[in-house]
């Protein structure tokens, strides 16, 4: 059983910046890929920012710039550095990850998200 843990979310006003954290019950050295995901009301969850096991990085057009995500595997953490933050980041922000165990089986886990208010 895997757990992840998101905390770090607030609310701030727009030009701020803040960092979210995701713990993890597990070693995330087994992991396959680790990321960031955001679901503003009324929207589709969409992915924000991931991390794969070789440290390649992705991002959303929309963030790309402003977030930075990386993680720390001695500490079972994954971070979203969040910079210059819009009005239209308020989301509830989920932190995901990918666990491969044997071959062709995968964990998919999922936290339980936190939200980020972003005032104009």
């Amino acid at each position: 059983q895997v757990q992840l843990v998101e905390s770090g979310g607030g609310l701030v006003q727009a030009g701020g910046s803040l960092r979210l954290s995701c713990v993890a019950s597990r070693s995330i050295r087994s992991t396959t890929r680790m990321g960031w995901y955001r679901q503003a009301p009324g929207k589709q969850r969409e992915l924000v920012a991931m991390i794969t096991d070789g440290g390649i990085t992705n991002y959303a057009d929309s963030v790309r710039g402003r977030f930075s995500i990386s993680k720390d595997n001695a500490e079972k953490t994954l971070y979203l550095q969040m910079n210059t933050l819009k009005p239209e980041d308020t989301a509830v922000y989920y932190c995901y990850g990918q666990w491969s165990v044997v071959v062709e089986a995968t964990w998919d886990i999922w936290g339980q998200g936190t939200q980020v208010t972003v005032s104009s």
